[in-house]
Parts: C-alpha cells; sequence; structure tokens
C-alpha cells in the first residue's frame, strides 16, 4: 500500500498556494510513490520530491502553462505527470500577458492599533528627514581614488579605537604564534563620538572610462549617500583628469540639498602639493566632520519617517511563502501609518507586470512602470540577455526553476499596498507609500540602490544565505527557512520559519519584525550586517545587469 503524506506532527507536508495553482510545493521531502492530500483529492507521487520543490498536480500537455501564486510562472516543454517534479528539463521561463488588468478598488489596511501613536528614535536633519543611523561618510569620484580611500580607513580606525576587524587580527596573530604567543592590542576604549554610528568609507570602479551617462549615474548615486538622512557630512577625494567631475557631483548634490545643508569637503588630489597633504586634509574634514556630528542626538520620530527598502537575495523555494510575503505584510503596516515602502529588482518583478500595473494609484505611475520595464527588457536584449536568465544555480537547485516562477515569490515583499510611484535608478523618494525602483537583480547592486533613494532601513530576506549589508543603512535579514536561521545565526536576524512549519501565523510575525524595525531604527539593536561590518557598494554601471 502506498503511504499517505498529508501532515506529521501537525506540519504540512505540501502546500498549494492559489488555489488555480496546478502545482503544489514539497515542505519536507516527499519520497516517490507515496500519496499526497490535495485538498481532498489523492494524488500518488510519480518520483522523490525534494522540499521546496514543485511536483504537478494533473498532468500537463507540452505547452501548457504552469501555475503558480495564481499567475504563469512557466511553459512545459514536454508532458509532465500528475506527480512528477517540476524542473528545468520540463519547463521553462514564460509568463502571462503583461496587459493590465482593472484597476484595483480602495485598499483594505492590515490592523495597526497597537503601532498608532509609535514612535522610533532618530536623527532629525535640517531638512526634514530623519536617520536610523549617524555617519560620516568618505567617498571617491573615481576608483583612481580607492587605495587613498583604504589608507584613511585604516588610519580613522586605528586613531578611533573601532577596527572592525581586531577579532580576527588576534585570531591570526594567535594561529601564527600561539595562544601564549604576541599579545593582542588593547581593548577599545570609551567611544569618542557616542552619538556617532562610524565613519564609512566606500570605495567602486567607476568614474572614468566609462560613458558620460555613467558618470552622471555614478554622481546622482552618490549625492544621494552624502543627502541621506541617515549621513551627518561627507568628505570626496577626487583625481582631478576623471570624467566624474567635482562640479558634477555638486550640481547632484544641490539638486537634493539646494540649500546646502549638508557640510560637504572636496579634495583633489591633482591639485594637492602632495599624496600626505592630501591624507592630512582629509583626516582633518573627517575628525572635524565626527566632532560636529556628534552634537546631533537621537530624539523620537513618527514611524511615518521610516522608509523601508526591499531585497531578497540567496533566495530558495520557500522565500516566496514564508520570508517575502512577511515583508510584504510588514510593509503595509508601515504604510498604513504613513511610512513608505520601496521594491526593487525589475528583472524579478517579470511576469507579475500586469498585477503591479493593478495597483498603481494613477494611469502616469502605471505608465511610467510599463516604460522603464520594457525600456529594461529592450536594453537586455540587444547584448544578448534575458530576464528569463536571473535564477542562479543556487535558486534553481532550491526550487526556484524560472525567472517567473522566482519572480511572483518575490514580489510578494511589496505587500498589497497601492503603487504610488515609480523611481528609476538614483531617482530620490518623495511620495509615502509603496515605490517601485528601477535597479538590476544583483543583491548589491539593488541593495546600493535602496539606500541611494532614500531607504533608512532595508529588510533583506534570503534562504540559502547571504551576508550583505549597506554602508549607511541598516540591513535586516530575514531567512525563509530555520535551518538557514540556525546555521547561520551570525547572518540572520529574524526566522520566518514558523510560518512554513504552521506555528506562527504571518500576522503574529509581521507584528514581531516591525517592532525589530523599530528597535533596529532606534539604535537599540544592532543587525548582524552591522556588527559583522558588512558595507557593500556596488553601483549599477547602466550597461546591463541581471
Amino acid at each position: 500500500m502506498p503511504q499517505t503524506i498529508a501532515s506529521e506532527h501537525g506540519q504540512l507536508a505540501s502546500l498549494r498556494v492559489h488555489a488555480d495553482d496546478n502545482v503544489r510545493v514539497a515542505l519536507k521531502d516527499l519520497p516517490g510513490g507515496s500519496e499526497i492530500d490535495d485538498d481532498g483529492r489523492r494524488l500518488r507521487l510519480a518520483e522523490p520530491i525534494r522540499h521546496k520543490h514543485k511536483f504537478a498536480l494533473h498532468d500537463i500537455a507540452e505547452g501548457d502553462t504552469v501555475i503558480m501564486y495564481g499567475v504563469t510562472v512557466g511553459r512545459a516543454t514536454r508532458p509532465i505527470a500528475a506527480g512528477a517534479a517540476i524542473t528545468t528539463d520540463n519547463t521553462e521561463h514564460s509568463t502571462a500577458t503583461t496587459e493590465p488588468q482593472a484597476r484595483r478598488g480602495e485598499w483594505r489596511a492590515p490592523e495597526v492599533t497597537a503601532f498608532e501613536g509609535m514612535t522610533f528614535d532618530g536623527y532629525h536633519r535640517p531638512d526634514g528627514g530623519v536617520g536610523t543611523a549617524n555617519v560620516w561618510l568618505v567617498v571617491p569620484l573615481v576608483f583612481c581614488e580607492n587605495r587613498n580611500i583604504e589608507v584613511l580607513r585604516q588610519c580613522v580606525a586605528d586613531a578611533l579605537g573601532e577596527d572592525p576587524y581586531r577579532d580576527y587580527k588576534r585570531m591570526a596573530r594567535e594561529l601564527l604564534h600561539g595562544a601564549a604567543g604576541t599579545a593582542p592590542p588593547a581593548p577599545a576604549g570609551e567611544r569618542l563620538f557616542p552619538n556617532v554610528d562610524g565613519v564609512r568609507f566606500l570605495t567602486h570602479t567607476l568614474g572614468c572610462g566609462g560613458t558620460d551617462d555613467d558618470a552622471l549615474a555614478l554622481c546622482r548615486l552618490l549625492a544621494g549617500y552624502i543627502c541621506h538622512p541617515n549621513v551627518a557630512g561627507a568628505t570626496v577625494l577626487s583625481l582631478g583628469c576623471q570624467k566624474a567631475q567635482i562640479d558634477m557631483l555638486k550640481e547632484s548634490v544641490a539638486a537634493r540639498d539646494p540649500d546646502g545643508l549638508r557640510p560637504v569637503h572636496y579634495l583633489e588630489q591633482q591639485a594637492s602639493t602632495s599624496e600626505s597633504a592630501l591624507i592630512r586634509e582629509a583626516l582633518t574634514t573627517i575628525f572635524d566632520g565626527l566632532a560636529e556630528a556628534n552634537r546631533v542626538e537621537r530624539a523620537p520620530a513618527p514611524l511615518s519617517a521610516l522608509t523601508l527598502g526591499v531585497e531578497c537575495g540567496g533566495s530558495d523555494g520557500f522565500s516566496g511563502l514564508s520570508a517575502n510575503p512577511l515583508v510584504g505584510a510588514v510593509v503595509d503596516r508601515l504604510v498604513a501609518l504613513g511610512g513608505s515602502g520601496i521594491l526593487s529588482e525589475f528583472p524579478e518583478l517579470c511576469g507579475v507586470e500586469h498585477e503591479l500595473i493593478a495597483r498603481c494609484r494613477d494611469d502616469a505611475v502605471a505608465e511610467r512602470f510599463r516604460a522603464l520595464m520594457e525600456a529594461y527588457q529592450r536594453h537586455a536584449a540587444r547584448v544578448g540577455a534575458d530576464f528569463s536568465m536571473n535564477p542562479s544555480p543556487g535558486n534553481i537547485r532550491d526550487g526556484l526553476i524560472t525567472d517567473a516562477m522566482k519572480s511572483a515569490g518575490a514580489a510578494k515583499k511589496g505587500g498589497d499596498s497601492p503603487v504610488v510611484d515609480v523611481l528609476d535608478y538614483t531617482e530620490p523618494h518623495s511620495r509615502a507609500g509603496l515605490n517601485l525602483l528601477c535597479s538590476p537583480g544583483n543583491d548589491v547592486e539593488s541593495t546600493t540602490a535602496l539606500a541611494g533613494s532614500g531607504a533608512n532601513l532595508i529588510l533583506f530576506t534570503t534562504g540559502l544565505g547571504t551576508p550583505t549589508g549597506n554602508p549607511i543603512t541598516p540591513v535586516i535579514k530575514i531567512s525563509s527557512n530555520s535551518e538557514l536561521a540556525t546555521r547561520m545565526q551570525d547572518v540572520i536576524d529574524f526566522d520566518a520559519g514558523p510560518i512554513i512549519r504552521g506555528e506562527a501565523s504571518m500576522d503574529e510575525l509581521a507584528d514581531r519584525l516591525l517592532r525589530l524595525c523599530i528597535d533596529a531604527a532606534s539604535g537599540r539593536y544592532a543587525p548582524r550586517a552591522v556588527e559583522l561590518a558588512q558595507y557593500d557598494f556596488i553601483p549599477w554601471k547602466r550597461g546591463v545587469s541581471l
């Protein structure tokens, strides 16, 4: 007799996400020949199904669509028997028409009574922005200055006694000399600037040798960082002869800070008498800037001053079932409280464009989204690329077979609230509510873009584990499964795994995660990426990046 698998210890063995789906997701490893309860109908598995992977609920003919989340996520390239696994051998990327649905009616906001009137402790800026952190920024206008940035980073860390790699350096000395060998440096003393979260040093590979548009995009991105509410001020290093000129950056900064409220110091090496003089002048601006930034203290701010950037990386077959919709529920709560969310990664919205267009608040916003998506796809096609190439080998191994399948789950991070604005890369967020941001699917490029457009806190979901962080915006990591949360405790901040096991409701965990966001925004909780000094920064070179 075949084994019937419905649940074990109260945990579902598989899940049909939407009533219209013709596949189910295995929530645990399922042996071939066993029977699955599909909402009262018994289905025998034609082969073993690995957890996180999908299997057909009935025979699917060659050319027929594969449906998950109630949307088309693929097309069968050969017949798929009922109970057989959905794989790259029998399914390819395919989406439904992108023709917009009827504009949605009034959005039903979630219950947020428990959060009404709640505040977070942030840094209030003269331009009205509120930061969740307080850092001094040091940036190069061109890659030629990366070495000088590194010199400054090490000098400042040593002077302040805040070397983030102190423990690793001690580890290396002990491995080389033994535990009784060279004594480690004395522990860092009292912080000299207790109201400052540190100095952040950016490096990159741009600024020269590219197009004028690349140089302008870099300057606009750097301006977004310099004028970010988490940044007290900045020191900028320029070589002098590069394409991204100081005047170009000044114009971009003035567009965001027309009153010149943010202190920015511009230094040019080719106009300096020596490298030593340049470093001395740069260090002076940094330490003077730290003293000025230290005068600003945290003070209560409404939750409407929070802007959550949402991102996913190292996704697995559970990401679209637990972590991503959990983050979407948090975004919906914040929007209901007057705050904002920014959903990026346009290649990972492919296949759900029509749903997002239906959520746009008006025709102008919908047309902007459609135009940017189509332009991105055309640009990719010109270099022989396509959004269907987006899933990584790790994604595929863990059940995300097509880009449309990945996209349908990734879009859940945006919740269900109306789309109030669509931003092109480097454009600043200005409208409260859910915004869409044109960025690539590359984790760090997209996270970099979210901070550049004004996200002052980032929620990053992962099913496989990724340490990505950001230099100026705290990044909170949410795991889709508990195994990952246990195995990578030094990387993961919040576990969405109880949703998969049926041990906690989405609403319960969304409230808990929002409270963690408030603590992180207030400086009461340091995300793992901050503790690890994981400060990743990669500008998007607007050729093509998928």
